[in-house]
């Protein structure tokens, strides 16, 4: 005999319980049911360069990779990875100690927090936030303190007086990400400073998503926690290939902090996906190790596809926040008459054309970012000179 257990307890582990099926499959999947453009979920729509491609093939072609990589990553990505981040920012990392591969940005998120909180640990997390961080500081047992960015002057700041308050004697770490998804703020050396100076004196772990570390536009500048004084003993520093490169499906990632710290990561990394992405990890490493007239075209690219969907929300209605970095931009509803981002989102596509993103999924307290919607701009130009004519003719 088939059928349900009659057991009353839920299936779902309790502490996942809240987060159900993610706001990005949701959309996306609404965007293929009504042929919508997709400005949700944040995948570019080209692949990225030719000879990094071709480089993944030969090392398929060659058998390299093929079979389960070392569990650390294969070492010439780490070592890849350890040169990237000296001469990018001067800092030194062991490929050997103080380098681990994983399966993209968010199975080092996991690992990180698997690994360093028990039950009953504080994380403290700007809000909006990615929405694996809940996620993750859940299944470990933690409870998340969410410190909320707020809109001044065209962008969205953080209060340090507020995360200084924020901090008990519970609070295990702090969870940064500049530049910040969703709302494109880049942190300020001034506001590292200080985040710096606090984790310092309160001795908190400090674990920074610098994903987006190469699309910072305009006068900012990406910072890496680790550089600022007493941080690099502290840090985890996040890193992915995926965005940088424009190869999202590869899930290749990466942790740099100190030996203690990673072999905490990679005890807890070990169970989840063990090893992953084997030829693409040689891919990624030739990647690293292009020149900065790469990373230079490619963040000029961003600025101008940023610059193009900017001007047509701003035309369609939306209050625009323009993001010092990512390739996401926050809009305020609230000009068109409305106030509800689940329900405006929900609607835009058979309204539109167009699918967005309700920023109140990022947030703890849903009022505070129920005017926000994020449009993603990772986009070919066409494709948002599109989105922005249906937007203009949808008011």
């Amino acid at each position: 005999m088939t059928g349900m257990t009659s057991s009353a307890r839920p299936f779902l582990n309790r502490r996942l319980a809240e987060f159900g099926t993610t706001i990005f499959a949701e959309m996306s999947a609404l965007a293929t049911s009504t042929g919508s453009i997709n400005l949700g979920q944040g995948f570019p729509d080209t692949d990225g360069p030719e000879e990094i491609r071709e480089a993944a093939v030969r090392a398929l072609r060659d058998g390299r990779g093929n079979q389960y990589p070392p569990g650390p990553g294969i070492p010439e990505l780490r070592t890849a990875i350890a040169a990237h981040q000296e001469r990018r920012y001067g800092l030194s990392y062991d490929p050997d100690t103080e380098v681990l591969v994983t399966a993209g940005a968010t199975e080092a998120i996991a690992a990180t927090l698997l690994a360093l909180l028990e039950p009953g640990d504080e994380v403290i997390a700007f809000e909006p936030y990615y929405d694996s961080y809940a996620a993750c500081i859940a299944m470990a047992g933690g409870t998340r303190v969410p410190v909320t960015l707020r809109p001044h002057e065209g962008s969205f700041r953080l209060d340090l007086d507020e995360l200084r308050d924020a901090v008990t004697e519970k609070t295990r770490l702090l969870l940064i990400n500049t530049p910040h998804n969703p709302t494109g703020t880049v942190l300020t050396r001034e506001e590292l400073t200080e985040i710096a100076r606090l984790a310092v004196e309160r001795d908190l772990l400090v674990v920074t998503d610098e994903v987006y570390e190469h699309l910072v536009f305009d006068a900012a500048e990406h910072l890496p926690a680790a550089t600022f004084p007493g941080m690099r003993e502290r840090t985890v520093t996040i890193g992915s290939a995926g965005k940088t490169f424009s190869f999202t499906g590869w899930k290749v990632g990466w942790v740099t902090a100190p030996p203690a710290l990673v072999s905490a990561v990679r005890s807890a990394k070990q169970f989840l996906t063990y090893v992953s992405s084997g030829p693409f990890q040689y891919a990624v490493a030739e990647a690293l190790a292009l020149p900065d007239a790469y990373f230079d075209a490619f963040r000029a690219d961003m600025l101008a596809k940023r610059d193009v969907l900017a001007a047509g929300l701003t035309e369609a209605g939306f209050e625009v926040f323009r993001p010092q970095g990512t390739y996401f931009i926050t809009t305020d509803i609230r000009p068109l008459g409305e106030s509800d981002g689940f329900a405006f989102c929900r609607a835009l596509p058979e309204r539109a054309g167009v699918v967005a993103i309700p920023n109140a999924v990022f947030y703890d307290h849903r009022e505070a970012g129920a005017p926000f919607v994020r449009f993603a701009f990772c986009k070919q130009t066409e494709v948002l000179q599109e989105a922005a004519k249906r937007l203009k003719a949808a008011r």
